[in-house]
């Protein structure tokens, strides 16, 4: 195996910003954007998958098939990261976002319970395929002093899809439109109808040259980046000195299991209590929350079930804002303390409206003020999250990381959190769902707390210092 001594990781973190990057951000960073229109349908339209003449869900079956699509989530980073790391970051952002386009496509075409829950399956597979290929990509092609707001950024842009779901759940299930058992099937073809110019706009994207050197193409690696350089040097900007080549890597092809595990639960054994803890807590938190977000409207406080998208706009709005407004200071205060304070805020102010729930003072409108205001600070956590598991693990197993720590995250806080609060909805007792609603909490404090002792300090430093490539010589 021959060694490359390169200086491709420094050249590209100082690159200043350009249309290239814009271009990164929107054609990979889209991805959040359709989990946020899928995620946000599946809760705006679940009211009215139980007045379904075709489908006449239960509440136990709506939480089912959230639970399926999270299942599909988890199988699929699992599946897709292990083939990111081996084929490349390239191909794999093609493949996920086919196989979420056919399968949410599918759904509209459901007929009862099981179809419907197993094309949810293969949708969330595509998009958990994404999260792992595209969070590979976007760590590897951006520059190191924006790595942490920009993360965020696209992180956020969930919940510009959570909008333009709700709007289109608005229009969609009106029932002097479609009428509910057609309503709902259209609502699953806006996500197909998106992803189609979406493949397109990454045929502009590049391999990452950092993945391209640990598998002996430093050629191919290093005519990219030259090329990128070339068109920022022509529309008149200035390049700064990347100083001289201090990486050297060995070529190889993939790490093995045994380097894998030795990677997670050894070296980095207290990175991985951390990147777990952040992404249980903030999956339960979340999926808890927003897959039952419409349940909670109808059954508590009377809301028309055609009318939970005029809830959801404003409670997105806040969701967006949080990253977009605190993501700076993630990269100048630091990741250590601002991914800890938003976790902690987070936790006590929904201790404190899930306290306000119970003692039924809320309305619906007051209610969805109470969420803006916690998820403001959760959306920059749950951002924070991916940022973490993202940047803090080599290069060689950066997919499988985040697919390993998605997956166990979404498996344990994610999967099970639908189903357990659809049951406590089902009740119909306030008393239980705060329990539910104070279990949450506790999570996101506890990992705030984790968080504050281990964290890694990663702002405005180049990935392969933040950690070292398995395959790197001394």
């Amino acid at each position: 195996m021959r060694t490359i001594k390169t200086d491709i990781p420094l050249r590209l973190d100082r690159l200043p910003w350009d249309r290239f990057h814009v271009l990164v951000v929107v054609a990979l960073g889209v991805t959040w954007i359709l989990d946020g229109l899928e995620v946000t349908l599946a809760g705006a339209v679940s009211g009215v998958l139980k007045e379904s003449a075709s489908l006449q869900f239960s509440n136990a079956e709506v939480g089912l098939a959230n639970s399926a699509y999270l299942a599909g989530a988890v199988s699929g980073a699992i599946l897709f990261g292990w083939l990111t790391d081996r084929l490349g970051r390239r191909k794999l952002i093609f493949i996920t976002l086919a196989t979420y386009g056919l399968a949410t496509a599918g759904t509209a075409f459901t007929t009862d319970i099981w179809s419907f829950a197993l094309l949810r399956f293969i949708t969330g597979a595509g998009i958990g395929g994404e999260y792992t290929a595209i969070n590979s990509a976007i760590q590897e092609l951006l520059p190191a002093r924006v790595r942490g707001w920009s993360d965020l950024a696209i992180n956020g842009s969930f919940w510009i899809g959570a909008a333009l779901g709700a709007a289109g759940s608005i229009l969609l299930l009106d029932p002097h439109l479609l009428g509910p058992d057609i309503g709902w099937r259209a609502c699953f073809l806006i996500g197909a109808v998106l992803a189609i110019p979406i493949l397109f706009m990454r045929r502009w994207i590049p391999e990452s040259p950092r993945w391209l050197l640990t598998h002996g193409r430093a050629d191919h690696a290093e005519e990219i980046v030259a090329s990128i350089e070339r068109t920022i040097a022509q529309r008149g900007k200035e390049l700064p000195n990347a100083g001289p080549p201090r990486f050297q890597l060995r070529e190889r092809h993939h790490a093995t299991l045994a380097e894998i595990a030795t990677v997670l639960f050894g070296v980095h054994c207290r990175r991985a209590l951390v990147g777990l803890s952040l992404m249980v807590a903030q999956a339960f938190f979340y999926n808890a929350i927003f897959f039952t977000y419409a349940l909670v409207l109808t059954d508590f406080y009377g809301v028309a079930a055609e009318n939970v998208g005029w809830y959801i706009l404003p409670f997105a709005a806040g969701n967006v804002l949080g990253p977009l407004l605190l993501g700076r200071l993630f990269d100048t205060v630091g990741r250590r303390p601002m991914i800890a304070a938003t976790y902690i805020i987070s936790g006590l102010l929904l201790t404190i409206s899930g306290f306000l729930f119970q003692q039924g003072v809320l309305n619906g409108t007051t209610q969805t003020i109470a969420w803006m205001v916690v998820f403001f600070f959760a959306s920059a956590a749950a951002s924070s999250a991916y940022l973490t598991v993202s940047e803090t693990f080599p290069l060689e197993i950066r997919a499988l990381a985040i697919a390993a720590f998605y997956a166990v995250g979404t498996g344990l806080g994610g999967v099970a959190a639908p189903a357990l609060f659809g049951v406590l909805i089902e009740s119909g007792s306030r008393d239980q769902v705060l329990i539910g609603y104070l279990l949450g909490a506790l999570l996101m404090v506890t990992a705030g707390i984790i968080q504050a002792i281990f964290g890694v300090a990663a702002e405005r430093r180049t990935l392969e210092d933040v950690a070292r490539p398995i395959s790197a010589i001394d």
